[in-house]
């Protein structure tokens, strides 16, 4: 075993050396078809390169290859081919170095002009839905004043039922004494009391309808006894209706016109002085009036 194992050794070298041959080899009849290729730029450059008085380049020519290398066959068809001032194939393909490599212009992209597939203008269509409406704008700017206008023409009477009335009449038929500083009159009797505007348990009229009014005051005095008393409106005395001591009883009376805006009260208080003041009346007659009406609205021109 020890003396055979130089001999193997040296065989198992040998069969490698012999394998690592035959792959160069192979490598070689692969690679030769092109490596041994020439630039199309170099072919040209050598032909135009070649002198007249040449003969073998004038008028011999070189056979054509063998039938076993294809790839020398094409070139050489390629050099004798009358097509060599064409392009080559698009299918070629071409190193970006090469100089010879072909430059292709860009293809214009084809227009199509939309007038000639225009057509004609058709019928108007149905009228949509409504749509929501937007949102309110703000209020813009008040304008100027126009002209003013011509007077216009008289118009038809008013209806009577439209107009103001204000109206109240009322009566006392007891008597009363001054007991306190001052103290309210109240009526007993009402004669007239038109929508109900005199309060006859406050003894005062309010008012409800602004104008122009008439007010009466009419009393009968009594023997011996001062008679003093003033219409209000509201607390301020109006007008004053006065009868000194007398041995007789006689009627009194006092009246005036106010002008009264709406609220306002109208009434009669008896005044207390330094004597003893007194109105007389019974339950059997009416002595002691107090009457008022609406004269003008305060609306009416």
């Amino acid at each position: 075993m020890p003396a055979s194992a130089p001999g193997h050794g040296r065989k198992m070298g040998a069969l490698a050396l012999g394998l690592q041959l035959g792959c160069c080899l192979v490598l070689i009849f692969a690679c030769a078809p092109v490596l041994g290729r020439t630039p199309r730029g170099q072919q040209n450059q050598q032909e135009h390169e070649a002198t007249p008085g040449d003969s073998k380049a004038e008028g011999t020519k070189e056979p054509p290859p063998p039938r076993g290398h294809p790839e020398r066959a094409e070139e050489e068809h390629e050099k004798y081919s009358p097509r060599q001032a064409e392009e080559p194939p698009a299918s070629r393909c071409f190193r970006c170095c090469d100089p010879s490599a072909p430059v292709y212009q860009p293809i214009p992209v084809p227009q199509i002009n939309i007038t000639i597939l225009k057509g004609e203008k058709g019928d108007r269509g149905d009228r949509g839905l409504q749509g929501k409406y937007g949102k309110t704008g703000s209020v813009g700017a008040r304008g100027h004043m126009g002209p003013k206008g011509q007077k216009g023409s008289v118009g038809a009477p008013g209806d009577r039922c439209k107009n103001h009335y204000a109206a109240f009449s009322v009566g006392r038929k007891k008597p009363l004494h001054s007991n306190d500083y001052y103290q309210t009159v109240v009526f007993d009797t009402e004669f007239v009391n038109l929508y109900g505007h005199f309060n006859m348990f406050t003894g005062k009229f309010y008012c409800y309808v602004p104008g122009i009014y008439f007010f009466s005051l009419n009393v009968h005095t009594w023997n011996q006894k001062e008679t003093y008393l003033h219409i209000m409106r509201n607390a301020e005395e109006a007008v004053i209706l006065y009868a000194q001591v007398s041995d007789r009883s006689i009627m009194q009376s006092q009246s005036l016109m106010l002008e009264l805006r709406e609220q306002d009260e109208v009434w009669v208080r008896l005044f207390k002085g330094e004597r003893e003041n007194a109105i007389f009346s019974d339950e059997f007659d009416t002595y002691i009036t107090f009457s008022g009406y609406l004269v003008k609205h305060a609306a009416e021109p």
